[in-house]
């Protein structure tokens, strides 16, 4: 076998329609839901939460595997896979989310992270023969480009009442959920399943030393008086996403699996003003507008690949 015929080979099969279309609605919908139960939570420390998170996360999916009678240790070379992602898909941008959100609000910092499909578009382009940008698409990185100028352009200005740091601490969340995205993509053989498990127990254990280290044991007792949103956190909103985000990835590759971030404003702007109060000026729906275009006409154009 040729190299090329090799590299085609390991390309991902086709998902139909109907497949890419439901996951994205559902994962998107429960992925939304972290903004509102992390508002939620109240005033906890932001390694303390993202250990709460991940070790929540990672106890229900264990759990899972258990029930089912599979094997929960890292086999082979996952160990390594499920470090990676527990990093650039866990506990890091679960920390930066945390921070972000004790100084901006969470619609104009979930408009903020769809900016990741750009970011994905961009690097799958100069990473994947199967993911090179057409004409289009590249318009619509621009395009997007544009709005997310709308949309953080103020933080610059002083007395704007936006936070450079909330906007920054978002935009490197993007940037470390779109390398994630690209790296799961280069996984030649995995278990979708098994990198969520993996990706939760990597992200849930370092998240805990952090907090336990960096904020000390007394911390961690303020749990107990949010039980009930970390619960929702570990299990909605992370556990249950996470699996199916997988399996899309490894389906439909990062660049149409990334469209969850295309998605995700909408429900998080809707939950912010129905459950938060939080009131959207014009410039928001403005820029997040077009952030949004930009992300539909990267995401939405071209073919699938079809398998021979």
């Amino acid at each position: 076998m040729t190299t090329a015929q090799r590299e085609a080979a390991a390309l991902p099969v086709a998902p139909s329609h109907a497949f890419l279309a439901t996951n994205l609605l559902v994962c998107s919908m429960l992925w939304s839901t972290s903004f509102l139960f992390i508002k939620l939570s109240g005033d906890i420390n932001p390694f303390v939460l993202a250990a709460m998170r991940g070790l929540v996360g990672a106890t229900v999916l264990a759990s899972w595997f258990a029930v089912q009678g599979k094997q929960i240790r890292p086999q082979g070379g996952e160990l390594r896979h499920w470090i990676v992602l527990g990093t650039l898909n866990g506990w890091l941008p679960n920390v930066l989310v945390a921070h972000a959100l004790t100084r901006i609000g969470t619609a104009p910092a979930a408009m903020i992270q769809a900016s990741g499909p750009l970011l994905v578009a961009v690097l799958s382009h100069l990473l994947f023969v199967d993911e090179r940008l057409t004409l289009r698409r590249f318009a619509g990185v621009l395009v997007g480009l544009a709005g997310m100028g709308i949309l953080i352009g103020p933080a610059a200005l002083p007395d704007s009442g936006i936070s450079p740091w909330g906007v920054m601490l978002m935009m490197a969340t993007a940037l470390s959920y779109a390398s994630a995205n690209l790296y799961v993509r280069t996984i030649r053989h995995a278990e979708p399943a098994r990198l969520a498990l993996g990706q939760q127990i990597c992200s849930g254990f370092p998240a805990t030393v952090l907090a336990l280290t960096l904020a000390g044991p007394a911390a961690f007792a303020v749990v107990p008086e949010s039980a009930a949103p970390l619960l929702a956190l570990g299990i909605i909103s992370t556990a249950l996403p996470i699996l199916l985000f997988m399996r899309l990835i490894r389906r439909a590759g990062p660049t149409r699996a990334s469209m969850v971030g295309y998605l995700q404003p909408v429900w998080t702007t809707a939950l912010a003003v129905l459950f938060l109060g939080e009131q959207i000026g014009g410039r928001e729906m403005i820029g997040g507008g077009v952030v949004l275009t930009g992300v539909a006409l990267v995401s939405l154009s071209g073919r699938f690949r079809r398998k021979a």
